[in-house]
């Protein structure tokens, strides 16, 4: 039986109307959403400022996440087209902050590396003011693709840790946390800033975990954290352990700013590309 959700975690907006006046606009573009697959609780928010996350590679994902309401299955080939289409409606938005993620692909020798760095360089074709944010997978542990795009000159180079390493197998088979750690240091060397990483809490860490986490981040050069509040997707996923209180959101984000963070967001709803264009700073 799921935990009754605390009046703190309301969304800002309703996700009916949002939806009615944006999907219809993306699917005629042939792009998806982060927002939509993954059901991110500010969806109604998002949308209804013309801001999303766009998702390629595809809407399956090769492995199975039980925090995740992706689907998993067999993926499909890479669309070539798909770069063209996104940095389209990108522009179409008027986006001036483009944040694009994908499925895990571990099918692919790159782990999709290439296709991120083929979209980017179209966004910059198309969108040529607009900051580029990207949320990557770990690429296998591949320092090849992770290195692919890097070259690519992201703004923001993110790859989300989630959780802490006690409950990888649970949360996050598949994924290994050192691995993780490896990736967003590689980023940090070669970039010095705008590397970032968020994570969840109420999956059953102890706060003590979530500080070592930061400073493991902190330690590989992370300098953008993000904590947000597990929500359950569906009853599929794994249910949610406690409801964080905003005040430890807040003695949290205290910790990270004195690990020395430079970007720090933390709160009940706080996603990894939530606010991203407000909290970006060159």
């Amino acid at each position: 039986m799921r935990k009754p959700i605390p009046d703190w975690i309301r969304p800002a907006a309703r996700k009916r109307q949002a939806l009615r006046e944006l999907a219809p606009l993306l699917r005629g573009a042939g792009v998806h959403t982060v927002c939509e697959h993954a059901r991110c609780p500010n969806l109604g928010e998002c949308f209804s400022r013309g801001v999303v996350t766009f998702l390629i590679l595809g809407e399956r994902c090769t492995r199975r996440c039980r925090f995740c309401a992706i689907d998993h299955g067999p993926p499909v080939p890479p669309d070539p087209q798909e770069p063209a289409r996104v940095a389209a409606a990108a522009a179409r938005l008027g986006s001036r902050h483009v944040v694009i993620t994908s499925v895990t692909r571990d099918d692919l020798p790159d782990g999709g590396a290439a296709h991120f760095a083929a979209v980017m360089w179209q966004v910059r074709d198309r969108a040529a003011a607009a900051v580029v944010e990207v949320l990557v997978p770990d690429f296998g542990g591949s320092r090849e693709a992770a290195a692919a795009v890097l070259a690519a000159r992201p703004e923001v180079f993110a790859h989300n840790v989630e959780t802490v390493p006690r409950l990888y197998a649970r949360v996050r088979p598949g994924a290994d946390y050192g691995r993780s750690l490896g990736l967003l240091g590689q980023a940090a060397a070669a970039r010095g800033s705008g590397v970032k990483s968020g994570l969840m809490v109420g999956l059953g860490e102890k706060m003590a975990e979530v500080e070592a986490v930061l400073a493991d981040l902190r330690g590989v050069g992370v300098d953008m954290v993000t904590i947000g509040q597990y929500l359950q997707p569906s009853p599929r996923q794994l249910s949610v352990t406690r409801y964080v209180p905003p005040a430890t959101f807040a003695r949290l984000a205290a910790r990270a700013r004195s690990f020395g963070f430079r970007e720090v967001s933390s709160g009940p709803l706080v996603r990894s590309s939530y606010q991203a264009g407000q909290h970006y700073r060159p």
